[in-house]
């Protein structure tokens, strides 16, 4: 079973780009997207947003047409759950989408990256400890977990290509890292493209928008509950097309029925 995570800067400008056209072709079960931009009915009522297919869920920002995330699925999930009870409010500012089926819940996330200002720090450092609570405690639930997502943390230095400039860069950031050390260490999830591939240069997001060019990091994640790990079958950071500052992340699950 396949699916595909990608942060798209602005569904619009992805689509333009030939997003859709590619998603046809890849015949995934689950398709998460990040930094749509726009608000729910705008995604799921304009046709050329649209997949033959599948079932479109999504999630805006509160205020305007920034953020977003949305969930395609070729099944019709028991639930739609939207955000996960941050204690302010930040998650349902088009940050969290989670589709429930019958033993596995995919969420498709949107993180807060580079802080302007110290109520921005704060608003970061409070909806990744509300999210870190969150993990644990659905950890020890009787079902699956894939969250697909802009994370905004490249986890170790072989996921940054410059690892001496990625210090001055949010993301790489030491409180950053143990945030995701203390979900795979503490909770028992994993980051699913390393369960398949060690390899270096791999990486998901170039800040300047063009592959090679800068800093680039791997922020773009698949993480997976304990459950998962040994179903990983194939993992691939998708390159020869791009639609965004971000490279899809598609990952191949030994999955039969979501």
């Amino acid at each position: 079973m396949r699916m595909i995570s990608l942060s798209v800067d602005g569904i619009k400008q992805a689509s333009q780009r030939g997003l859709y056209q590619w998603l046809s072709s890849q015949d995934a079960s689950i398709i998460c997207l990040q930094d749509i931009r726009c608000q729910e009915p705008v995604l799921t009522n304009s046709p050329e947003f649209q997949l033959d297919g599948y079932f479109c869920y999504a999630l805006g920002a509160i205020d305007d047409n920034q953020n977003g995330v949305a969930i395609y699925s070729r099944d019709i999930p028991k639930a739609i759950m939207y955000g996960f009870g941050a204690t302010n409010g930040e998650d349902m500012n088009g940050r969290y989408l989670q589709a429930d089926f019958e033993h596995t819940s995919v969420c498709s996330l949107l993180a807060p990256t580079e802080p302007a200002n110290e109520d921005d720090s704060q608003r970061k450092e409070l909806f990744f400890h509300d999210l870190k609570n969150h993990l644990h405690k659905i950890s020890h639930k009787r079902r699956d977990y894939v969250i697909c997502g802009n994370w905004g943390i490249a986890h170790r230095k072989i996921d940054v290509s410059d690892p001496n400039a990625g210090k001055n860069l949010s993301g790489f950031q030491p409180q950053e890292q143990q945030f995701l050390d203390s979900i795979f260490q503490g909770s028992g999830y994993a980051d699913a493209f390393r369960r398949y591939s060690s390899e270096k240069d791999e990486f998901s997001y170039w800040p300047s928008g063009e592959q090679n060019i800068g800093v680039g990091l791997r922020t773009d994640l698949q993480i997976i509950s304990k459950d998962l790990k040994e179903r990983v079958e194939y993992a691939v950071i998708y390159k020869s097309q791009t639609f965004s500052k971000h490279a899809p992340v598609i990952i191949d699950y030994d999955i039969e029925n979501l």
